[in-house]
């Protein structure tokens, strides 16, 4: 049995934590902040309460594992699940309405063809179809093993623009073809494109730079279906803290790591604010990797042939601003859970977000607005109200934290709100502004493509026991990816580091 010291509560370090408890392993996962779950908040006033980070669950099989493994309640006995159906209706500039069924590809092949025209559903089950190649072709070295030691192979990109030999191909074609341009190229109607570039722009990537493989995020998504917990997404983070807690993992808050302690080249435990030192013989890190190395005193955790932390020159991922309402009236027995309302002036969004100065917008533009009104008892006072989220990227605020002009933002998001929610700024008993912090973006999972660009650092370092784990560690960031994250780490320490992957 091993001492295992773990910095973060987030999804993926407690995921690894409980995973390596049920191990034998001793573990203490130490959280700077108040309480567990990292991006999975909670926002709560007045018999409100509003989800602040991911709204819904793909890939809940990753949950469902991390439950079987870790004790004999599965998920479903400690998380109500629900798919939620449509997935999502997307209101286009042009006024059109597209309701799209959850996990039906026949289902969202109809609903295309009826809302954009005849045609419309073939065309994008056709970019769906091939995106599927490229998933299974990637499923494996960036969702279920350890990063690869030759990781540039990945910088290939598999999306099957051309037919070409091999994993990723080797052949001539378009191998650097961006998301935008097989958009344009393979979907033509402005509708289908907007509707393929949102799935990007939700994960904070730029569509324009984003790899042609990006396409696996809306395939993910319609093939594994959408789910909501019944409390929100912060009930999912809760289960999984107490699964933690069952298997005798000791969480301490308010417990800030400011170093790793090595001992005879290797990690020996941690430093925390106060001066206590925890020994451990290992150290799974659940933070930025760009601030594991500060806590490692000048010694490089990844070298120079590694996937390095932190953004390349010329790289820029978009932010989430999170405007929780609440709304006086019940909510509609019909209303959908999820409503995406796009922008008429997809360039000027994009320009915005990732081409201007840091923390700047256009005030005058809309953005695309992700409405979320979920039918659950428990996230408004009584039957009379309703609670409902909106969210939109924007560029992330520079060093001097969000400005006025994301209230400005916060303006256009409600009035484009009113395309899914009709009356809703007459509804509003008062509304909360939640911008990200300095610096602060989403942390999208990782692609493969553009020369491995959209990578993320891998879970061993060059220290021998010190380990990542995370949204921003492989294989990247949303719920999912997270817990897959766990799930690689604990399988490194528990079997070795020369352990591939689960079969």
């Amino acid at each position: 049995m091993a001492r295992i010291a773990v910095i973060g509560a987030g999804m993926g370090a407690m995921a690894a934590a409980a995973r390596l408890a049920v191990a034998g392993h001793r573990v203490a996962v130490y959280e700077r902040g108040a309480t567990h779950g990292g991006a999975l908040g909670r926002y709560a006033r007045d018999g409100f309460t509003f989800d602040t980070g991911p709204g819904l669950l793909h890939l809940p099989a990753v949950y469902r594992d991390l439950f079987v493994k870790t004790g004999r309640e599965p998920l479903e006995s400690c998380v109500e699940l629900a798919q939620v159906d449509p997935a999502s209706r997307h209101v286009f500039a042009d006024g059109t309405s597209a309701p799209l069924p959850n996990a039906s590809r026949a289902g969202v092949i109809e609903a295309l063809d009826a809302a954009l025209g005849a045609g419309a559903g073939e065309r994008w089950s056709a970019l769906v179809g091939r995106a599927r190649e490229a998933w299974d072709a990637t499923r494996r070295p960036l969702l279920e093993e350890p990063l690869w030691p030759d990781w540039r192979v990945l910088g290939r990109d598999p999306y099957p623009a051309l037919r070409r030999r091999g994993l990723f191909g080797r052949g001539r074609g378009p191998t650097t073809a961006t998301l935008a341009e097989v958009a344009r190229r393979e979907l033509t109607d402005p509708r289908l494109i907007a509707l393929l570039e949102s799935h990007a722009l939700a994960y904070g990537f730029d569509p324009r730079s984003a790899p042609a493989g990006a396409a696996v995020l809306p395939y993910m998504e319609q093939t594994f279906g959408s789910w909501y917990p019944r409390g929100g997404m912060r009930a999912l983070a809760d289960a999984v803290h107490e699964r933690a807690l069952a298997r005798k993992v000791e969480f301490t808050f308010g417990a800030e790591v400011t170093g790793i302690v090595e001992k005879d080249g290797r990690a020996a435990g941690v430093e925390l604010a106060d001066g206590r030192v925890a020994e451990a013989e290992v150290v799974v890190a659940g933070i930025d990797p760009a601030r594991i190395a500060g806590l490692c005193r000048g010694r490089e955790p990844w070298g120079p042939d590694d996937v390095r932390p932190g953004p390349r020159p010329g790289d820029r991922a978009a932010a989430r601003l999170t405007v929780c309402l609440a709304l006086r009236g019940a909510r509609p027995q019909d209303a959908v859970h999820r409503t995406v309302v796009h922008t008429a002036d997809r360039g000027a969004e994009l320009a915005a977000v990732f081409g201007g100065a840091p923390g700047t917008r256009d005030a005058g533009a809309r953005p695309t607005v992700t409405v979320l009104r979920p039918d659950d008892a428990t996230t408004r006072p009584d039957a009379g109200h309703e609670a409902v989220t909106l969210t939109a990227a924007v560029a992330p605020p520079g060093p001097e934290g969000p400005t006025a002009a994301l209230t400005q933002v916060a303006d256009r998001m409600a009035e484009a709100a009113e395309a899914a929610v009709p009356g809703l700024r007459e509804r509003i008993l008062w509304r909360e502004v939640l911008p990200p912090a300095a610096g602060e973006s989403v942390p999208g999972p990782a692609l493969a493509g553009q020369q491995g660009r959209f990578l993320r650092p891998g879970n061993r370092t060059r220290i021998p026991g010190l380990y990542a784990v995370g949204g921003r560690s492989h294989p990247g960031g949303g719920p999912a990816h997270a817990g897959m994250s766990g799930a690689i780490v604990a399988g490194l320490i528990v079997n070795g580091d020369d352990w591939r992957g689960s079969t």
